[in-house]
């Protein structure tokens, strides 16, 4: 079981954006894809508090798919399906054998920053078609507002992600704004989050 102190941090301030999000569909059981799940911490908490959803975790390493499992079987999770390997870059007709309209909540966590352009539209052109009407798209992490970073610390970041590859950065809202319009989702709210993290809320139109 491999930890992140980052996923430490901020999983219960994750958890208060989703359950106030998902609230009035608490009644019924939900379906959620998690992109990039990276650890398993985020997915093994979600589950234990919000019982009425069923995660679907993936990610791109074998190494994070592995440490995934061992949560899962630690915690004995009756609500999490084993973690598939799924490139968010490549068609959504290659993620997984994951049909259309079987899901009601896909969510990205720090994915978009570590990712390439390409990513980002795969991320939104797959979650406009595996999400049911309604469905919301959920990111999370740092971004830039009409180009611009601020305050210098998000600019110190942008910098750091992008040495580690120059395809990498912090993504524009607007851009991603736009993204979702033309896969038929659109920007529902913003959540502020601690140290300077958003949500973005997107729905399936």
């Amino acid at each position: 079981m491999l930890l992140s102190p980052q996923s430490e941090r901020n999983w219960e301030a994750l958890c208060s954006v989703l359950e106030d999000v998902l609230e009035d569909q608490s009644h019924r059981q939900l379906f959620a894809l998690e992109l990039g799940s990276g650890t398993g911490q985020h997915v093994i908490r979600f589950a234990q508090k919000m019982p009425f959803v069923t995660w679907q975790p993936s990610d791109v390493k074998e190494e994070l798919l592995g440490s995934i499992k061992a949560y899962i079987a630690a915690t004995h999770a009756k609500t999490i399906l084993q973690p598939v390997h799924l490139d968010a870059s490549e068609p959504w007709q290659k993620w997984a054998g994951i049909p259309c309209n079987s899901y009601d909540v896909v969510i990205a966590i720090n994915l978009l920053q570590y990712s390439s352009f390409k990513t980002a539209q795969g991320v939104f052109s797959g979650a406009g078609q595996i999400l049911k009407p309604n469905g919301l798209l959920i990111t999370y992490g740092v971004y830039a507002i009409n180009g611009i970073i601020t305050p210098s610390c998000n600019e110190k970041l942008d910098a750091e992600i992008q040495k580690m590859n120059p395809e990498w950065g912090l993504p524009d809202i607007d851009v991603l704004r736009q993204l979702a319009y033309e896969k038929g989702m659109r920007m529902e709210r913003i959540i502020e989050m601690e140290d300077y993290n958003k949500c973005l809320i997107f729905r399936k139109m």
